[in-house]
């Protein structure tokens, strides 16, 4: 049922070296293509438009769900509507991301709108994993969507990464938070050649206590193009914080644009932004222990999108 070039795309978005244990749904080529629900993890079907519904019990602890998109056929435009439903007290791990090879001359496109409400709380790790690849001259393009309500004293991780070869993407990220709830947002996002990528965060703060801390990392090399858009509102007592951070090289092209705005005297809020080149002196000391520029570059890429 999964060939060598699917499991490759499974291992790259999902970190799956085979079928995983809990609840899973395995999306290919834009039909459901393998699925397994638990006791306390049930999965359906939408059927208005294409997509499923998750539904967590409350009290669930240490169970996961993988949702994977995997995409191997030229000129397909799949979209999806998922809903998760993260009930109250739950602590759960929600696995997502899309793999996309393209080898033909038609672009491939995946749109995933995916809705969250976090219930009274809970806690949910969410890992979005975006990737490409293939010889082929058609775009790879990922353009997801998330919105995510977290409740009183919920929590909500997000960990967004674009591995590489998505030479399109448009990313949505909006989030509302009550009272003392929580959101801990880790981006990082590479692009090369004439890759283009927009990221799009906005979080309100509508509940007292509610806080958010957003981390965004990203390297642009050769012709490619960034924009990001950072937001934090604070509509009472919260605490906000954004932190972005890019590398840029060659010709390529980035803007970062965080805005804080409050609407409450004790909301507290803070915007860091930094656009650079690789330091001289990291290079040299690693090139002093034996490696090559090349090699030290890539190291100290990796390490920062780490």
């Amino acid at each position: 049922m999964l060939n060598a070039l699917d499991k490759r795309l499974l291992e790259q978005v999902a970190d799956l070296h085979e079928i995983p244990q809990g609840a899973y749904n395995i999306r290919k080529n834009g039909k459901g293509l393998i699925r397994n629900t638990t006791a306390n993890i049930d999965i359906v079907t939408k059927t208005d438009k294409p997509g499923i519904d998750v539904i967590i019990k409350p009290g669930t602890k240490g169970e996961s769900v993988h949702i994977p998109v995997i995409m191997s056929l030229e000129g397909l435009t799949d979209v999806v509507y998922n809903t998760f439903e993260v009930g109250e007290g739950s602590d759960v791990v929600i696995v997502a991301g899309c793999g996309i090879h393209n080898s033909g001359s038609g672009d491939e496109r995946h749109d995933g709108i995916h809705e969250f409400f976090v219930r009274k709380g809970a806690a949910m790790k969410y890992v979005e994993k975006h990737y490409g690849e293939g010889t082929g001259t058609g775009d790879r393009i990922l353009n997801p969507k998330t919105i995510i309500e977290v409740e009183e004293d919920g929590v909500a991780e997000l960990e967004m990464v674009q591995i590489k070869g998505v030479d399109k993407t448009l990313r949505d990220t909006e989030v509302i938070l009550h009272k003392n709830a929580r959101l801990i947002v880790t981006e990082r996002l590479l692009t090369y050649l004439e890759q283009q990528a927009e990221s799009n965060i906005t979080v309100s703060l509508l509940g007292e206590d509610a806080s958010a801390q957003i981390i965004s990392r990203s390297v642009a090399q050769n012709d490619s193009k960034q924009v990001f858009h950072l937001n934090l509102r604070g509509y009472a007592r919260c605490r906000g914080h954004i932190q972005c951070d890019s590398i840029i090289m060659d010709n390529a092209k980035v803007s970062s644009i965080p805005e804080i705005s409050a609407f409450n005297s004790e909301a507290q809020l803070i915007h860091e932004a930094a656009i650079g080149k690789i330091a001289s002196e990291q290079l040299t000391k690693l090139m002093t222990l034996g490696l090559s520029e090349k090699d030290a570059e890539e190291t100290i890429l990796k390490g920062f999108l780490g």
